[in-house]
């Protein structure tokens, strides 16, 4: 493919956007054409010599812009789940030789299709689902003649990654509603019925009949008493709605989120006495719905926490293959970058050991880049609230400190107030919710003319309500942590480090308080450590330290 002008693109940007295509075209034209950099236009009577530029220094640490990789990335989305519905029975007569008028031989419907979830490790976003906001199921097959039943729909399986938080928002079920319904006609005292009301009339959305009835044929008809409504025996396997789900294991078999809906009856089970061949069939039932809204809290082993341009993305790169855009202004994550640090390549003895509490032994752990936060990042300034939910799902955090951009113990103390303030908040929308969850119940005043207030009901049981599920998490305060003092190769950094490494002494031997200013926060094995990540100097006892920490 031949190179192209930089002249083609002088009225665009182009040469701002892409400066190695044109550096690029440039050394290719001189190499293939020497005269076009030595000899000058005959109009302007200047000489034009393209400069030449030096290799780019390709580094994974300081990497070209060409080597930056943005993943698709989204941390909620909302999805409708819908389970397939059942196939319609089949309205069939055997016809064979010498058989004028056969039986009844129609098929039933198939089950439609059931809907599950699984989370599972390698899913990092949920960006896939966010695009597809509505997950439906197979339908089931209709019925076929000589009693062949339809097959079932086919199933869908949504996956998502570990630390998915699953709320129902809402939720139509229409054969549920008709089992309500029919079960409050039946608590209710039997009326006398005539045999024209014992009769169902024809119902578009529940009857199929013969095809090629005339509608003066189909008044004449007699239908029958509809079939009770029936739901799949799965529908015992669904979790209790409403659906409130925190996925924060690798699950080896799905979960059922929504049953699918059962298939129509064929004609046969509507044979009578004195209807010997029936001409109808009921239809499939419609399947369920359910609106989720899908949360992701990063479950991460190691969480970086520090303020712009702290160099935060760029030890992410150190510790792992990860493409993450890096550079020298504030703000270059806009997005969470997750990477997987490998302890055991099975190339040799690994550097690192530690097993898990299965005691499986660990081949690797994952590593979150947070966006960097400012001043009242807690009041949604900045990238705030977006971002910082991630911090309470990490395992492990590590304050990564600029040791060249001012008083490390300062900035330590602010992304702390941050950190804290945004627990607070959380936990009065705890509280909050919990109130909203809470009822009183009060039995009205009943008078000697009233009875049994509660007529043919049962009492209701007071001692087996069940409160719902909330969402245990570990408080951020109380979860093991290290500072990463970033930069140490710039000059006159010692300084700013020692006294981080003083402060957090104190801070450890009780001389001072905690940063957060909590009572109960984690500073046992409060440690500090000092790296140039552009340079791969110091990250190497990293690992180590996590592993440490995590068995906290």
């Amino acid at each position: 493919m031949p190179s192209l002008r930089c002249s083609f693109f002088g009225g665009t940007l182009t040469p701002f956007l892409y400066p190695a295509l044109c550096a690029s075209s440039r050394a290719s034209i001189a190499r293939r054409c020497p005269l076009h950099a030595r000899y000058s236009s005959t109009t302007t009577g200047s000489t034009y010599d393209p400069p030449v530029l030096p290799a780019a220094h390709d580094s994974h640490l300081d990497p070209t812009p060409d080597n930056y990789s943005l993943t698709p990335f989204a941390d909620r989305c909302i999805v409708t789940a819908e389970a397939g519905s059942g196939g319609h029975g089949c309205v069939s007569f055997l016809r064979e030789k010498y058989i004028e008028e056969g039986p009844a031989n129609g098929g039933d419907g198939g089950s439609g299709g059931n809907v599950y979830i699984q989370a599972v490790r390698g899913e990092t976003s949920l960006h896939k689902l966010a695009r597809r906001r509505l997950i439906k199921a197979g339908r089931g097959r209709n019925g076929q003649g000589k009693l062949r039943g339809g097959e079932r729909g086919e199933d869908v399986l949504i996956t998502v990654p570990v630390g998915t938080i699953v709320r129902e928002i809402l939720r139509h079920d229409a054969i549920a509603d008709e089992i309500a319904e029919q079960w409050r006609n039946e608590r209710q005292p039997p009326k006398e019925q005539t045999e024209e009301e014992e009769a169902s009339s024809y119902r578009k959305d529940k009857w199929l009949v013969f095809p090629g009835m005339v509608p003066s044929e189909l008044n004449r008809m007699t239908f029958p008493v509809l079939p009770a409504p029936r739901k799949s025996h799965l529908a015992a396997l669904q979790p209790q709605a409403p659906i409130w789900l925190d996925l924060d294991k690798h699950m080896e078999t799905p979960l059922l989120l929504a049953a699918g809906a059962m298939g129509g009856l064929g004609n046969p089970h509507f044979v009578l006495p004195n209807q010997s061949r029936p001409k109808m069939a009921t239809r499939g039932d419609e399947g369920m719905k359910v609106s989720m809204q899908l949360e992701l809290k990063i479950l991460a082993d190691l969480g970086l926490v520090g303020l712009p341009n702290a160099g935060k993305s760029t030890l992410t790169r150190a510790l792992t293959n990860s493409r993450a855009r890096v550079g020298s202004w504030a703000f270059t994550t806009l997005q969470p970058n997750v990477g997987t640090v490998v302890l055991d390549n099975h190339k040799g003895r690994p550097a690192v050991m530690k097993r898990r509490r299965d005691g499986e032994l660990r081949e690797n752990f994952l590593i979150a880049d947070v966006p960097g936060l400012i001043e009242d990042a807690h009041l949604d300034k900045g990238l705030g609230l977006g971002f910082l939910r991630h911090v309470e799902r990490a395992a492990v955090l590590a304050f990564v400190i600029d040791l060249s951009a001012g008083d490390a113990v300062a900035a330590l103390k602010l992304l702390w107030r941050e950190v804290s303030e945004y627990e607070s908040l959380q936990g009065k929308e705890l509280n909050a919710a919990t109130e909203r969850r809470m009822v009183t119940y009060s039995p009205g005043k009943i008078t000697s003319n009233q009875g049994d207030p509660f007529g043919d009901l049962d009492p209701p049981d007071l001692n087996s309500l069940k409160p719902l599920p909330f969402l245990t998490s570990t408080s951020i305060t109380s979860k093991p942590w290290l500072v990463v003092g970033t930069k140490a190769d710039l000059p006159e950094t010692q300084a700013n480090y020692e006294a981080l490494q003083r402060y957090l002494g104190e801070v450890k031997s009780g001389a001072q308080p905690h940063p957060s200013n909590r009572k109960n926060a984690w500073k046992h094995k409060v440690q500090s450590v000092p790296i140039s990540a552009i340079k791969g100097e110091g990250v190497e006892v990293i690992p180590q330290l996590v592993m440490d920490l995590l068995d906290e």
